[in-house]
């Protein structure tokens, strides 16, 4: 179907609750629930939960992001994301709410047909994961000149992928976001593309209200916030509403004059040797560290625990990526790290679970790695 008969369809025809995506059974007849729209999530339990946004949260965020880039009647948004995903549904309601065209790109993911199709299709404003930017910044593909916004979500997109887009002509503005807010929350203006590309701060926009927990939390209030939780326990939906007119996030951010540098996220913080490390901040560290050898989605560090230190850090490399890039980004790391903050050997993974938005599912890879541990058939990577 036409992604953009369809927003059509359930903004202004469909009173009843929508899932933007593979819905097990039938959406339970809730109350609380018309009038949504309902995204997956997985929570820490495993347990399925379905994140519900009213289209009128929808509505507000998609006004707001057309208004920070300059999206008019005669604009055109086209979509590369999955519909199922926050991400790639508001490309679509962004170009419902401004009344202007919107393109679908059809085909498997490849960057030398999708920087034809926008071209063709001319294409001003679309949004991408850092791993889609990576592999039109590596095809040395130019953008095309009708092309006025790129929104990176999704992920960190570090300084050596953003800047040799833009050296390309690719309009990359980081943003931050999350379903709970209908999409974003802060995001680059397009008077930054005249400057070296920088992946923070990010100027909130207008329709949030920020704040940090004790422990440097994000929270946000604002009229894009979700309205609740559909959870299903023991064969059971029921519906957890927002209690709160804010809504704590799990992710750790610098704040200041409303501008948003992300830290990385408050779970993803370990303990080792009594020391808290943080995982997101070593990736980065790596990805710098590897000129652009280490493309976003393809490696990862993960943490397992261990009888003595707690956690042992152990980096994780699709078994893609060159070895001599593995080497000496591990040898440089080793230089300068604390010894609690050291890696353990590289292993190398034949495929890297991720996400439909290349996100490595980190859960998924630490079970693999332990059983592969345990069953002795775990193959360190060796140089």
């Amino acid at each position: 179907m036409d992604p953009s008969l369809l927003i059509k369809r359930v903004f202004r025809d469909d009173p009843g609750p929508f899932a933007a995506g593979d819905f097990p059974g039938e959406i339970p007849a809730l109350a609380e629930l018309r009038g949504h729209v309902l995204f997956e999530t997985s929570g820490s339990s495993g347990a399925p939960k379905w994140i519900a946004l009213s289209k009128a949260a929808l509505l507000e965020s998609a006004a707001a992001v057309n208004r920070h880039l300059e999206v008019t009647t005669a604009s055109c948004w086209g979509l590369a994301l999955p519909l199922r995903h926050v991400g790639g549904f508001g490309v679509v309601v962004r170009a419902y709410a401004a009344g202007c065209q919107s393109r679908e790109f059809g085909p498997r993911w490849d960057a030398p047909a999708f920087a034809a199709w926008l071209a063709k299709d001319k294409v001003t404003h679309t949004s991408l994961v850092p791993t889609q930017v990576h592999d039109l910044a590596s095809a040395g593909l130019h953008a095309p000149p009708a092309l006025r916004a790129v929104v990176v979500g999704g992920g960190h997109l570090d300084v050596e992928t953003g800047r040799a887009a833009r050296a390309l002509g690719w309009p990359v503005l980081a943003s931050y976001g999350m379903t709970e807010a209908a999409s974003q929350i802060a995001t680059q203006d397009l008077a930054t593309l005249g400057n070296f590309y920088q992946p923070a701060p990010l100027p909130l926009l207008p329709i949030w209200r920020a704040e940090l927990s004790s422990e440097m939390r994000l929270r946000i209030s604002g009229p894009a916030l979700f309205s609740g939780t559909l959870i299903r326990q023991d064969g059971l939906w029921s519906f957890q509403a927002r209690a709160m007119e804010w809504h704590e996030t799990s992710d750790r951010v610098l704040l200041e004059n409303n501008l948003l540098s992300p830290l990385g996220r408050a779970d993803l913080m370990v303990k080792v040797l009594g020391e808290l490390v943080d995982l997101e901040m070593i990736e980065r560290e790596l990805s710098g560290m590897s000129a652009g050898g280490l493309p976003p989605g393809m490696f990862v560090v993960v943490a397992l625990p261990d009888a003595r230190t707690e956690h042992a850090l152990v980096p994780v490399f699709d078994a893609t990526i060159n070895a001599v890039v593995i080497r000496d980004v591990l040898s440089a790391y080793a230089k300068q790290a604390a010894g609690f903050r050291r890696l353990g050997p590289a292993v190398l993974l034949a495929h890297i679970p991720r996400s439909p938005l290349g996100k490595p599912c980190r859960a998924e890879i630490a079970a693999e790695i332990t059983a592969a541990s345990t069953s002795g058939s775990l193959m360190p990577h060796t140089t």
